[in-house]
């Protein structure tokens, strides 16, 4: 078990941009895979599963570097606190482009299942929260279901380090998905929300079928930015998708 002393020499910078990052706690699901290699640091992905107040649950992947992890702290089921970055990057699979998400872990902690009156569980125990500051980049879709329950969905791109973007989906219910219908491309916005996990079932021209899973972020609270960089909070709504 990684102790306090150690988490603190091995986690990474954290002094990046303040317009990306989230807090996760959750349960480890599955194996860590590797994931790539840079300048001989290797990075390591794995899914952790975090319940939402209507039962359902989301299993979220993480991306982690090796010096923040050890085979120990991520065994089937082991409580962690992540916090990092939402993050997506392309890749090319059968000549196609595709927008792979994941969270890009800057601190891995592990909560002790006795630790329950910690003062650390007490504030993060059933956290799942992702700040997002960015631009429209594409007009938002507006839509209502058949029983007249509005949605809206919209693609931010939020700025990193050495000049790059994440490209995040995300997807607002109710008086928010109205009011993103009348946002224009290049409206800077400020989004708090949750991470989910969702299955969809992808249909082939063939007829084949195939289900899948799509990351995204929930939105619970909205708020415009002007040109000066002052907020403008428009709605507050937190209803979560079962």
């Amino acid at each position: 078990m990684i102790n306090k002393k150690d988490r603190e020499e091995t986690k990474l910078d954290t002094n990046y941009l303040e317009n990306n990052y989230l807090t996760l706690v959750g349960k480890v699901t599955g194996e860590k895979k590797f994931s790539h290699e840079i300048y001989g640091e290797k990075f390591y992905s794995f899914n952790i599963l975090i319940p939402r107040l209507s039962g359902n649950a989301d299993i979220i992947p993480i991306t982690v570097s090796e010096r923040l992890i050890n085979d120990d702290m991520l065994r089937e089921g082991k409580k962690l606190l992540v916090k990092g970055q939402f993050r997506s990057y392309n890749s090319y699979e059968n000549e196609k482009n595709k927008l792979i998400l994941t969270v890009f872990a800057k601190d891995v902690m592990e909560v002790e299942e006795n630790e329950e009156e910690s003062e650390i569980v007490k504030k993060e125990e059933t956290t799942n929260e992702v700040v997002l500051i960015g631009f429209v980049c594409k007009k938002p879709i507006y839509r209502q279901t058949p029983f007249g329950r509005e949605i809206a969905d919209l693609l931010l791109a939020v700025n990193r380090a050495y000049n790059k973007s994440d490209y995040i989906p995300t997807i607002a219910w109710g008086r928010n998905a109205r009011f993103c219908q009348n946002l224009e491309v290049g409206a800077q916005v400020k989004i708090v929300g949750r991470v989910q996990s969702r299955q969809y079932e992808k249909k082939y021209e063939d007829g084949t079928s195939e289900m899948k899973v799509a990351y995204e972020v929930s939105v619970s609270s909205l708020e415009l930015i002007n040109e000066e960089g002052n907020e403008k909070k428009e709605e507050t709504e937190n209803q979560e998708a079962v």
